[in-house]
């Protein structure tokens, strides 16, 4: 077998996604996505209280200031990871007054405080924005308030703060009479503290504040916030480096994806690995308790669902949050009712890689490696390359017209029309074509990146996405969608119109929809032109001269047509229906159609293709570019190890449709499948690591051992070795319980092996004298099935007992007294005692048909 360094230079396709240094740790562990209610914070330790700040550093979360809803706080309290427990922090120093809508930040070994609103809420006196700045060094326990040289921020409360490149960062906020959205920094390290005014670029998000920040990849998040009529549910990033502000913006993507979530004031918004974590906020006066997760890889949100029996914290507001390891804390807030809360949830996150199934299938597409069909697109027969398993799999149409163009090849090369063509060569042409006169090349080539990926670009030459000639492109696409039957993408194409028709674009869409023959488009331009703040100004532009005479008519007339008469709305087009790839995917996995390599593990074969395999894994991608198995068969293993016939499967629904779903059993086989066959990334591995983890207990870790130790497993057998050490007394306890089943089992098979109608009922009282019950239940039960059997030999036994005890008891009275050798008399006379007893016993015996 290869080694890991040798794997690692040849063979994987992205060794700085895959990570090799991946190990079992040891437990307990946490089920990934449950929620769980912490030790409250109680009134001694700290008040309940909303409006406060949140940070971590190192193993423990620190709480600053907040209200208690009769004043303000601005004591600081430490909850312990480890202990699971609340204190008070002594501090030393002139602390910062109590205040609340105030911003905390982590730098180094100290907690940065600014700004905040203060005063007494009772008196409703003194109250006013502050723009100090204190630090709280961890080390010492010590405050300390800087002080300033030059220009400083107006003062503010309700904003955002962040740290990147040694300095903080404030953003935006409230100054008492007006929203803000100016940016200042201040370095964080030195002696020269002095503010620097910043100046932003880009599109800027509107004056707001009680919105979060969170930073990743060197970029500062904004989501939603309190902005007046301007509110909204866009996310905003900010480029440190080019002081640039841009509008995460998704909308012009045609794929399945969820809406980003609700506008909202007063929530939380956390960083951990490539995923930020919203959750809570007044959104719309009403306090969603759902977590939001928005992916920075691909670009999409989606709603995290809790794992079962999670203690789900109530929906709240003005609370604060921090991440500690892979958990993320929420604690205190508003609850209904305007009631402080005291509580600490915890949630574990997850820490999985991200799924590369459609970038895995866009690359290979892509490379136009392995193709094995030829499209004729369009009157001039344009020649678009691509393979066979996925057109089939995403379109019946093109399954249909795949199978035809098969057996037409089929029908010339037997009639020696054409020449056969080595099994699976990719060196020349595909000689199996389909036409595709119907199609235009570029829409076509759109609609063969949504079968591969599962997502389009329509701005990719042109980035206004409401442009004629976009408008127009989408249109053709959701023509194509209707034509190969791809439902999704025809629901996809219809949102994105729908959200992209204006003024300059509306008449062309009505033109090519009326053309088209899409009727639902077109009755959705129809009612956006005869709309009365549409009407006028696009009835005397340009554009609508240049209609044709038909078109101009109808629109007249449905702008003069009672609103009782208009068509029925077709907003039911709205929710996007269809499969989706993984759905395609799975049904096609293990298929034998248009299968062109067989896979075989023990005895076992499962049919597959070539393009699938080498799309997702570099070992089959280097094999089928290199040569053809013999025979067209590939054996499969892993390092040297031959997976289960379980596992196998598995692993193919991963390679196929990216399923992570399988038994603990074929985690441990297929542990190490990812560096072996060169996968993009280790996100099975890390599946199959969380699923050992949670499930090796004391009662099954022996198993495990042995397991781990004939497939080589280092990692498992250390991880199997380490939990033998801390639980040695559990697991010999639960060896010692099995071994005795074992033996119990061993015995009982044994028995039930060896016990036959002429025993049964001895085994049956020296059953009931041990108490054992399965064992008695089981002779009882041979007693009913074969009860004549039974007293005919039990029948007979007894006549044997009887005879053995009439012979001792002759051969010990018969002395030299009374016999005489040759007397017959005494011989008859010992002869009719036996009878006579044998005849006596006998009588005691129960009739086996009276019984």
């Amino acid at each position: 077998m290869q080694n890991i360094e040798k794997l690692i230079t040849e063979q994987l396709r992205n060794p700085n996604e895959l990570d090799i240094s991946l190990r079992m740790e040891f437990g307990p562990f946490e089920t990934v996505h449950k929620w769980k209610r912490m030790s409250e914070c109680y009134e001694f330790v700290g008040a309940r209280r909303s409006k406060h700040t949140a940070i971590a550093y190192k193993d423990a979360i620190y709480v600053f200031g907040g209200d208690n809803g009769k004043s303000m706080l601005n004591d600081l309290i430490r909850f312990d990871i480890k202990e699971k427990s609340w204190t008070k922090t002594l501090c030393m120093g002139i602390a910062p007054a109590p205040r609340y809508h105030h911003s905390a930040v982590v730098h180094r070994s100290s907690m940065f405080v600014f700004g905040g609103y203060t005063g007494d809420i009772l008196a409703n006196s003194n109250l006013t924005n502050k723009n100090d700045l204190f630090e709280y060094k961890f080390p010492t326990a010590q405050w300390i308030q800087w002080k300033f040289t030059g220009q400083e921020p107006v003062p503010r409360s309700a904003h955002g703060a962040a740290v990147y490149d040694d300095k903080l960062w404030i953003f935006a906020g409230y100054d008492g009479n007006a929203r803000l959205n100016d940016m200042w920094t201040i370095n964080l390290v030195g002696e020269n503290h002095q503010w620097e005014h910043v100046e932003q670029k880009g599109e800027c998000p509107p004056t707001c504040c009680n919105f979060p920040v969170a930073v990743a990849r060197g970029r500062m998040f904004v989501f939603s916030g309190q902005s007046g009529a301007n509110i909204t549910n866009a996310l905003f990033q900010f480029d440190f480096e080019s002081h640039t502000w841009s509008r995460v913006c998704t909308e012009h993507l045609l794929r399945s994806a969820g809406p980003a979530p609700a506008r909202r004031y007063g929530h939380v918004m956390l960083h951990h690995a490539r995923h930020l974590y919203v959750f809570g906020g007044a959104a719309d006066s009403t306090l969603p308790s759902d977590l939001h997760c928005y992916d920075l890889d691909t670009q999409m949100w989606s709603v995290v669902h809790p794992a079962a029996e999670s203690q789900i914290p109530s929906g709240r507001l003005f609370h604060a949050g921090a991440v500690v390891g892979d958990a993320m804390y929420i604690f205190g807030g508003t609850v209904d009712n305007n009631v402080r809360s005291g509580d600490l949830y915890r949630f574990q996150l997850s820490n999985y890689p991200r799924c590369t199934l459609h970038d895995d299938f866009g690359r290979i597409l892509k490379s136009q490696q392995f193709c094995d069909v030829t499209l004729l697109v369009g009157a001039d027969q344009t020649a678009v390359f691509a393979h066979q398993a996925m057109l089939a799999a995403r379109s019946q149409y093109l399954r249909a017209k795949i199978k035809e163009a098969n057996e037409e090849l089929a029908k010339r090369i037997a009639a020696g029309e054409e020449e056969p063509t080595a099994e699976c060569s990719y060196k020349a042409r595909p000689k199996l074509t389909v036409k595709l006169p119907e199609a235009t090349p570029e829409a076509f080539r759109m609609v063969l990146n949504y079968i591969y990926t599962d997502r389009i670009d329509p701005t990719e030459k042109d980035e206004d996405p409401a442009s004629p000639a976009t408008i127009l492109l989408v249109m053709e696409v959701l023509r194509l969608a209707l034509r190969l039957n791809i439902p999704r993408l025809r629901g996809l194409c219809a949102r994105y119109l729908r959200a992209n028709l204006c003024y300059s674009n509306v008449l062309q869409a009505l033109h090519a929809a009326h053309h088209a023959n899409l009727t639902c488009i077109k009755e959705y331009c129809l009612r956006f032109v005869v709309k009365d703040y549409n009407f006028t100004a696009i009835v005397m532009s340009p554009a609508f001269e240049e209609m044709e005479q038909k078109l101009m008519v109808e629109v007249i007339r449905r702008r003069h047509q009672p609103h009782h008469k208009l068509a029925p709305n077709h907003d039911q087009e709205e929710e996007v229906q269809g499969t989706t790839l993984e759905q395609d995917m799975s049904v096609f996995v293990g298929g034998a159609e248009l299968a062109d390599v067989t896979l075989r593990v023990a005895g076992a074969t499962r049919p597959a293709h070539r393009s699938i395999l080498a799309a997702r894994a570099a070992y089959f991608e280097a094999m089928f570019r290199s040569f053809s198995p013999r025979d067209n068969v590939v054996n499969v293993h892993i390092c040297n190890t031959v997976p289960s016939e379980e596992a196998f499967d598995s692993l193919l629904r991963y390679l196929y449709y990216g399923d992570t779903n399988m038994p603990t059993e074929d985690s441990l086989y297929l542990f190490q499948a990812p560096i072996y066959y060169g996968f993009t990334n280790n996100r099975l591995q890390v599946f199959c690591k969380h699923n050992l983890q949670s499930n090796v207990s004391p009662d099954n870790v022996l198993a495990i051992l042995q397991a781990a130790d004939r497939m080589s497993a280092a990692d498992i057998k250390d991880y199997a070795l380490k939990m033998i050490v801390h639980h040695f007394e559990l697991v010999s306890v639960c060896d010692m319980r099995a071994a005795r089943n074992t033996d119990k089992q061993t015995n009982k098979h044994n028995l039930q092996s060896n016990v036959s109608p002429d025993k049964v009922l001895a085994i049956l009282q020296a059953a009931d004298r041990m108490s054992a019950a399965d064992i008695k239940d089981y002779a009882l039960k041979m007693i009913v099935h074969h009860f004549e059997l039974v007293s005919v030999c039990d029948m007979r036994a007894a006549r044997n007992t009887d005879k053995q005890t009439n012979k001792h008891n002759l051969q010990s009275n018969v002395s030299p007294d009374n016999d005489s050798a040759g007397d017959g008399r005494n011989v008859g006379k010992s002869q009719a005692v036996l009878l006579a007893v044998e005849k006596l016993t006998s009588n005691f015996l129960p009739n086996p048909l009276e019984v």
